[in-house]
């Protein structure tokens, strides 16, 4: 692990929570979702790209990866499969074509999947997916939006036929760790599920890795991603400067997750803070509607205030219409774009509708807000501070917490 790394992620949050790890040891990291993004993006030595894959059938998940890796993973990156804490998504069949690929091209394919991430409350205990030491079963996030029979690791990647190895705890935190990892390796073209409860588990696994031959690559999440920068030696950070500006932050909200709404009540509370909901059916047939929505953001960050927009859905919300209306709430917002001072948006899905929309390419990666919340500067025709958060992370002061830092960067017009 030279410091040159792929990360290939199915949406635009978990990209961006991964890939800030290494942008904050001082490697230079950025997210995309263009396979066309300028060189800006691309070249960097921490590549982390959204598949925009959440959403697809399983088998288009896999042919999009495979697509990708073909074309984006190069012979000195380091590869990091990053999956949802929660198992949304198809991760089976996304890491099932990964392995696939990496047979096909180099003879080889060895996995290390530990998906804990301890500061978001996940944490992998007998292999078991636990979500505030709870079964993940029993979370909000699973009675909504669930792929798979349970949250049992190896029940999930076996269901598209990938060989599993388990590593318990006791072999985490035991002297001989990384001969276990190269014994599993040495059967080849299977994953290692190993259990972790702490951040300290994380790094064992991580530096157990370095010895395994031949290179594994890596599934899992912001934890593990932390775990495996860590171990890298540090780098000294330039300061990224850009042009101050007081014009207000653009912040919306697009996810269903009860931590976000919570979060939306008490921002929505705070001093210069306009809270605009707006609905589905403005979204999708009410085209006066979305031109007022447009003006009413115009007017307050211009005024320097924040716009929190939150589309206000209910918990039967059909999510199949969850894409289109982030495109159309994107749409609405594209003749403001110019004015924005700076984004903030919960929900890959919304973040990356809007982004696009407003000719954003990429994301430089500067820092992190709090675990989960990744800070940096917006790479393309737009270049504006812009945080982006997974709906389910963080609690009922994380958007007031992100609406401050926002609000410090843009006027300062500097991350420090």
């Amino acid at each position: 692990m030279a410091g040159h790394w792929l990360i290939l992620a199915d949406d635009l949050t978990g990209a961006a929570d991964c890939a800030i790890a290494f942008g904050r040891r001082g490697l230079a990291a950025a997210v995309t979702w263009d396979i066309a993004a300028s060189p800006d993006a691309k070249l960097q030595p921490v590549l982390s790209f959204d598949a925009d894959s959440r959403g697809l059938s399983a088998q288009a998940a896999a042919e999009r990866h495979g697509c990708l890796l073909e074309r984006l993973l190069k012979p000195d990156r380091s590869l990091f499969k990053k999956i949802d804490s929660t198992l949304r998504g198809q991760p089976a069949a996304e890491t099932a074509a990964t392995i696939a690929y990496l047979m096909r091209s180099n003879g080889t394919a060895f996995g290390i999947c530990a998906p804990a991430f301890p500061a978001t409350g996940r944490t992998t205990v007998s292999g078991h997916v636990l979500v505030n030491g709870r079964p993940l079963e029993d979370a909000e996030v699973w009675q909504r939006d669930r792929s798979y029979p349970s949250a049992d690791l190896a029940v999930v990647l076996g269901t598209a036929g990938i060989k599993t190895q388990a590593v318990s705890m006791a072999r985490v935190r035991g002297a001989d760790l990384a001969d276990c990892l190269a014994r599993i390796a040495a059967a080849g073209e299977v994953v290692a599920i190993c259990d972790a409860e702490t951040d300290e588990d994380l790094t064992r696994i991580a530096v157990a890795s370095l010895s395994v031959t031949p290179s594994p690559f890596f599934i899992g999440t912001g934890g593990l991603a932390r775990a495996l920068a860590g171990i890298l030696e540090p780098l000294s950070i330039e300061p990224v400067r850009f042009p101050p500006s007081a014009y207000g932050s653009l912040i919306v909200v697009g996810s269903l997750a009860a931590a976000s709404r919570a979060a939306t009540r008490k921002l929505a509370s705070r001093d210069r803070v306009a809270h605009l909901p707006v609905t589905p059916e403005t979204l999708l047939g009410d085209p006066a509607g979305r031109a007022a929505l447009a003006k009413r953001v115009a007017e307050v960050i211009l005024g320097g205030d924040d716009a929190l927009i939150e589309i206000a859905v209910s918990d039967v919300l059909d999510m199949t219409i969850g894409p289109r209306l982030a495109r159309s709430l994107a749409e609405a917002l594209d003749p403001v774009a110019a004015q924005i001072g700076a984004i903030a948006a919960t929900g890959g899905e919304t973040a990356a509708a809007l982004l696009a929309r407003f000719g954003i390419d990429g994301i430089r990666l500067i820092d992190e807000i709090e675990p989960g919340v990744s800070l940096g500067l917006t790479l393309g025709q737009l270049t504006v501070p812009v945080a982006t958060k997974a709906g389910a992370f963080g609690d009922a002061d994380s958007l007031i917490r992100i609406s401050e830092r926002l609000r410090a960067v843009r006027i300062q017009g500097c991350f420090s």
